[in-house]
Formats: C-alpha cells, sequence, structure tokens
C-alpha cells in the first residue's frame, strides 16, 4: 500500500505539489492525470525520495525514505536513467546484486518481452530512446517489488512495447502490487485502472473510480477537459 498525506513541495515561493493526499491499496492501479505542469513528476519524485516536502508517505507502513521501503519499491522515471558502459544484462545483473537477489530467470523474461534479450550485449550508449526506456521498465521491475511507480511510462515506447507494458500493468495488479501510474495521455491509460487523481496547478481537482455499473457518469475524458480546459477561465 502506497499513502500520501498532506504532502506540499515549494521550489523557492513556487508551490509545485499544494496539500496532497491519496492512498493506492494493494491489487489497484491508480492513475495521475494531468496537463504538463501540473505537479504529477514531482509528486513521484517525492514518493520515491527523491526530493524534501513536507508531509508524510508510507509505503507499505515505512516511512518512503526508510530501507525497508526501498526495499519494496519500483520507480520508472520520465527519462531513463542508464549507464553507458554497462550492457542491458549488465545494467539487470546490477540491480539483482544490489537487492542481494538470486537470478530466478525474471530478467530474462523481460528483457523477451520487450524486445531486448537479443540487445542483452549491448551498452546503455548504443541504445535507442525507446530502448532505454524498455530497459528502465526492466531493471525497476527485476527486484519484483510492491509498490511501482511510472512517470510517463509509454513515452518513447513502440506499439509491441506498450502493448506488453498493459499486460504487465494488469499482471502486477493481479498479483497483488500497487501501481501509481503518471500520465498525460488519457488514451494511455484506457480501461486497466481503478482509480484517477485528475491533478491541475499541484492540486488534486478531481477523483474519479472506475465503476463498471456506473453507465451514466461522465467519461474520464469528458472531465479531465471540463476540469483542465475551464482553468484560468
Amino acid at each position: 500500500m502506497l499513502a500520501i498525506n498532506n504532502v506540499t513541495k515549494k521550489y523557492g515561493k513556487t508551490i509545485a505539489n499544494n496539500d496532497i493526499s491519496f492512498s493506492v491499496d494493494d491489487g489497484q492501479i491508480a492513475v495521475l492525470l494531468g496537463p504538463n505542469g501540473a505537479g504529477k513528476s514531482t509528486i513521484i519524485k517525492c514518493i520515491a525520495g527523491l526530493l524534501r516536502f513536507k508531509g508524510e508517505i508510507s509505503i507499505d507502513g515505512y516511512e518512503n525514505k526508510s530501507i525497508e521501503a526501498k526495499r519494496l519499491l519500483g520507480y520508472i522515471p520520465e527519462m531513463p536513467a542508464i549507464y553507458d558502459l554497462l550492457t542491458v544484462s549488465e545494467h539487470l545483473e546490477f540491480i539483482r546484486r544490489a537487492y542481494r537477489m538470486e537470478d530466478d530467470g525474471l530478467a530474462q523474461t523481460l528483457l523477451e518481452r520487450l524486445e531486448l534479450w537479443d540487445k542483452k550485449d549491448k551498452l546503455g550508449k548504443e541504445l535507442s530512446k525507446g530502448m532505454q526506456q524498455k530497459l528502465s521498465i526492466c531493471c525497476a521491475l527485476v527486484h519484483r517489488p510492491k509498490v511501482i511507480i511510472f512517470d510517463e511510462p509509454m513515452v518513447g515506447l513502440d506499439p509491441h512495447a506498450i502493448k506488453e507494458l498493459k499486460m504487465i500493468f494488469r499482471e502486477l495488479k493481479s498479483d497483488g502490487a500497487t501501481l501509481l501510474i503518471s500520465t498525460h495521455m488519457i488514451d494511455s491509460v484506457e480501461d486497466y485502472w481503478d482509480v484517477t487523481h485528475i491533478m491541475v496547478n499541484g492540486s488534486i481537482a478531481a477523483t474519479k473510480y472506475n465503476r463498471p455499473d456506473d453507465n451514466k457518469a461522465q467519461s474520464l475524458e469528458e472531465l479531465f477537459f471540463d476540469i483542465t480546459e475551464g482553468v484560468g477561465k
């Protein structure tokens, strides 16, 4: 479970996140949806422990910057952080050793699913942007995290990788993992989400739950544009 309570992040006098609170349960997919500059990446980086903030964030009950929490967390950043002089397979071996895990075959499975297995001996600096994004996803998942946060995960991916990643989302959910996906592309989240928080100007402007029997409710797309296109009017 992921819990964010009254989190505020300021850059000088600019408020990037303003008293944000929400939680994501085990086996749940939550989406942070909003235009560029809404504060999505900031709260993702706060959760990952990369930024200082006011408030509380816990991962399965542990303070987010604790060693216990970091063992449970998988983080896919918006911009892949790849080592130029490590090969694809060495990246995954490095992560496994950092988490003191034996090779259980997951690394090869992930590389095969995202069509990187034939690139396993290529250096990080030899990979295209899309391949770097695929490798970043593999590195975040290879230690079998319980809570996974994705920041714009579809950007730069080819159609096959997008299809596989969506399947991975569903599989992780079925296995009881906690997923938080940040994006500005409505069509990328489709129908697999459980709850979506729409962010505008550093705050959560609305929350929508995905209930199949709620046929009369406003669609996510309609709600998103009603909120975002009304800002500043």
